[in-house]
């Protein structure tokens, strides 16, 4: 089974290997990420984001619940570094809520009987069996690959400048983040790698040391420098090299 969508302004693809995983579990998958676009868009004005961030919410649903958790979770560990609620922005989510959808997506490939499948959000991939093999594109250039890894149950997410600019504040500052040009985190799921890249490249430089002392989290990146840097055990695929 293979399909591709546009959801949450970027391209998703499935691929499930297994033959006796019903049509409708796709189905599934997509329903929900266009669910999670509907309610937790800041740029929607009718989400519940919106409409919490303009006080119309007293209670916030059990999901945006947990994704406001997490982010005050990693607010704190980067010592506001990471923030959904910067000053003089509205309050945008969206960097907790990519990974920590597409793993839930996962999680319902999973119940419905598949055991071999990669899901692509964008870049950020969450696999199941294996192993996969899995590209880190270049962060100035768009036709080469600094490494590729060799994944197996595991998830992987790049947070970098090349698709939308200097789009990563430090909270502590409220200026772009600029102390790296790529930061990739190998994580058991999407959730928390998708997170842990984006909360480590606020924190510039010294988000390197920072991810890689998270727990069950691998790290490849490369700083403004264009130096690299890589954890043991990343998982790197046999015969690659990393360049920057």
């Amino acid at each position: 089974m293979r399909r591709v969508e546009q959801v949450m302004g970027f391209p998703v693809s499935l691929r499930v290997d297994d033959e006796d995983v019903p049509e409708r579990a796709a189905d599934a998958v997509f329903d929900w990420l266009r669910e999670v676009d509907a309610r937790f868009s800041p740029f929607r004005p009718d989400s519940e984001v919106s409409r919490l961030d303009r006080g119309e919410v007293r209670d916030v649903s059990a999901d945006l619940r947990e994704v406001l958790d997490l982010c005050e979770e990693y607010r704190l560990a980067t010592g506001g570094a990471f923030d959904v609620r910067l000053p003089g922005r509205g309050l945008d989510p969206c960097a907790v809520v990519k990974g920590w959808s597409v793993q839930r997506a996962a999680g319902l490939l999973t119940a419905a009987g598949a055991r071999r499948f990669c899901l692509n959000a964008g870049g950020d991939v969450v696999v199941a069996g294996g192993p996969w093999r899995v590209g880190v594109r270049h962060p100035e250039h768009a036709d080469r690959l600094c490494t590729v890894l060799e994944l197996t149950d595991a998830a992987v997410a790049t947070s970098a400048r090349y698709e939308r600019g200097d789009h990563i504040l430090d909270g502590r500052t409220g200026l772009p983040a600029t102390g790296l040009l790529g930061m990739t985190v190998v994580a058991p799921t999407l959730t928390e790698a998708d997170s842990v890249a984006t909360a480590a490249f606020a924190l510039g430089a010294e988000g390197i040391a920072w991810a890689a002392a998270r727990p069950g989290c691998e790290v490849f990146a490369v700083d403004a420098e264009r130096r690299v840097f890589r954890t043991a055990g990343m998982p790197v695929a046999p015969g690659t090299a990393a360049a920057a």
